[in-house]
């Protein structure tokens, strides 16, 4: 028999690690512990088994071939030891044993190792609140509570409170509509996913949110959980007034799982995790660690980061089992690259945000740029809001953000290879990226977003973002607010400022001496194409402050003025051209 190989763990990293290392070792001798009774699933598709899209649980179980990720097929296939319902409770870093604990019968248990493998995962928070005991509130942190809300909302459970705005939260709200409820989520911070967007992209999550028909509350404290005679959570109490629930999701984040670790004096870094080098090897060169329960490297900053995914752990699974068995496999770090479907909207990120640039002393560039994601002629084309974020010193892809109806997960992947190779915007806007009119313009959302940050710095186009012309407004600032659309556009909706004027693009060379030279003038349309076009006519015509809304009006997240303006009932409608 060769090595001892022991694994703390399963779900994804463990079982990932157990058969990378058979494969590379047929004679190790290799063991699992996990606390619970399923050793391995897609913890990340619970959501969609608790909608129903996903019929039986143990299609979360299965390989593609359609074969369980059971105890038996790892002993049968893969030749290795699996204890469920074994929690391991103190590891002996210098005898080198594992002691643990049968959950069900008591008994106490001793595995010795040569390499150890800590796969804790994570632990969902939860806050101090009164009522957090109550039946009907729950966290979704692993395979049995996702069978145990499904089973509650089969039951008939339909106002439905889900505490936090994040991942878990914006993904179980669609869950939840997809059985009937009504749900109200509440969320501390000022908008939705504060971990990865952006205000001004998070408010048009928000507002399709509202057009679903799921109530949203940010900036709202929970003060406690009430329940009736039975126990059972009845009511959410906020600093906003109390919310009936019938059933409360609490996900409010998690946090890594290092009690074990730490008990055996393994290093925790900053962020809580614990402290792996690139090859995953833990402060004990004997024991690795990975997944949730572990701190990454940001690609860009080189700082410890703690951002649990099941892409990131299943490829730790394999960095490790090559290390467990004489291999020097890297792992390079992470971006925090995210994507998530909400109801029929794309939401996704990488890099870093303009917040976290900015903090980290980046001279930041910014750009919104909407548009189809499709070719816009195609049938069907969807909307794509994209956010990028440059480095204005080295000409570099910072961060990206996408949300929209609109293909998203092929840009966010495209930029989060482009950032992590440094690649400068111009080669970005050069890529050989495929093309066809189902799946893109011929100038890719990407491309367009390279060019334009790139024309930002070089000073070609200069953009106001909506936050800063709000700010304009609602300050008072002596500026133009010119809307160069169509009549018919301009009628249907606009920005409501008395600083507003209306040319449409094709009249601007001729009347840009109705405006003012002396004042800033910020030209606007649809998607900022036509803004950025009229830029350029009024810089060419001397106007030294214009500049354009970044974005448009499709990014503008404020309210917008909408019907007849009789000041402009003497203009003939103008087609012009759109964007």
């Amino acid at each position: 028999m060769g090595r001892k190989i022991v694994i703390i763990g399963g779900v994804s990293v463990g079982p990932k690690a157990a058969a990378r290392a058979r494969r590379r070792d047929p004679d190790a001798d290799i063991t699992i512990l996990e606390k619970g009774e399923y050793l391995s699933y897609a913890g990340c598709g619970t959501p969609y088994f608790i909608a129903g899209k996903i019929v039986d649980y143990e299609e979360l179980m299965m390989t593609p071939a359609g074969v369980d990720l059971d105890t038996a097929f790892f002993k049968s296939v893969k030749a290795v030891h699996v204890h469920n319902k074994t929690m391991a409770e103190d590891i002996d870093v210098r005898g080198k044993i594992v002691r643990a604990v049968n959950v069900d019968t008591g008994e106490r248990l001793e595995f010795p190792y040569d390499r150890l493998v800590i796969a804790t995962g994570s632990m969902p928070v939860r806050p101090s609140l009164s009522g957090i005991d109550l039946q009907g509130v729950h966290v979704l942190s692993n395979l049995e509570e996702a069978i145990a809300i499904r089973k509650e909302m089969e039951a008939g459970r339909r106002r439905v409170v889900i505490v936090g705005a994040g991942f878990i939260g914006m993904e179980m709200a669609e869950a939840f509509a997809a059985r009937g409820a009504e749900i109200t989520m509440v969320e501390l911070k000022d908008q939705v996913l504060p971990a990865l967007l952006d205000w001004e992209m998070a408010i048009l999550v928000e507002k399709y949110l509202a057009a679903m028909k799921v109530t949203v509350k940010t900036g709202v404290s929970v003060q406690g959980l009430s329940g009736d005679d039975q126990g059972r959570v009845t009511r959410v109490v906020t600093n906003d007034g109390d919310i009936p629930a019938d059933l409360v999701l609490i996900a409010v984040g998690v946090k890594p799982n290092v009690t074990l670790a730490a008990a055996a004096g393994l290093a925790i870094g900053r962020r809580g995790g614990i402290v792996v080098d690139e090859c995953l090897r833990t402060s004990s060169p004997d024991i690795f660690a990975g997944g949730d329960c572990v701190e990454n490297r940001h690609i860009l900053t080189g700082e410890p980061v703690y951002a649990p995914r099941g892409s990131t752990s299943n490829k730790h699974g394999r960095v490790i089992g090559d290390n467990l068995t004489g291999g020097a496999t890297r792992y390079p770090g992470i971006l925090g690259s995210t994507i998530l479907k909400i109801f029929d909207y794309n939401v996704g990120a990488t890099g870093l945000s303009e917040r976290a640039a900015r903090e980290r002393g980046y001279d930041v560039v910014t750009s919104l740029s909407p548009g189809p994601a499709q070719a816009h002629y195609y049938p069907g084309a969807k909307l794509l809001v994209l956010k990028g974020v440059a480095d204005r010193k080295t000409g570099t892809l910072l961060g990206l953000q996408a949300v929209g109806p609109g293909e998203a997960s092929k840009r966010i992947d495209t930029a989060a290879l482009a950032i992590a190779q440094r690649m400068p915007l111009g080669e970005i806007a050069l890529a050989d990226i495929c093309y066809a009119p189902p799946y893109s313009g011929a100038m890719d959302n990407l491309v367009h977003l390279a060019t334009t940050l790139e024309n930002k710095i070089t000073g070609l186009a200069v953009g106001r973002s909506p936050l800063a012309i709000r700010r304009m407004i609602d300050e008072g600032e002596d500026f133009v607010l010119l809307d160069v659309r169509t009549l018919a556009e301009h009628m249907a909706e606009r920005i409501a400022d008395p600083r507003h004027r209306f040319i449409p693009l094709e009249e601007l060379r001729e009347r840009a001496g109705e405006l003012p030279k002396d004042k800033e003038v910020v030209a606007y349309c649809k998607t900022s194409l036509r803004g950025y076009e009229a830029m350029r006519i009024l810089k060419g015509a001397g106007f030294g402050k214009a500049c354009f809304l970044d974005g448009g009006i499709v990014s503008w997240p404020f309210a917008l003025e909408k019907g007849w303006r009789t000041v402009d009932a003497e203009r003939p409608p103008h087609s012009g051209q759109r964007g």
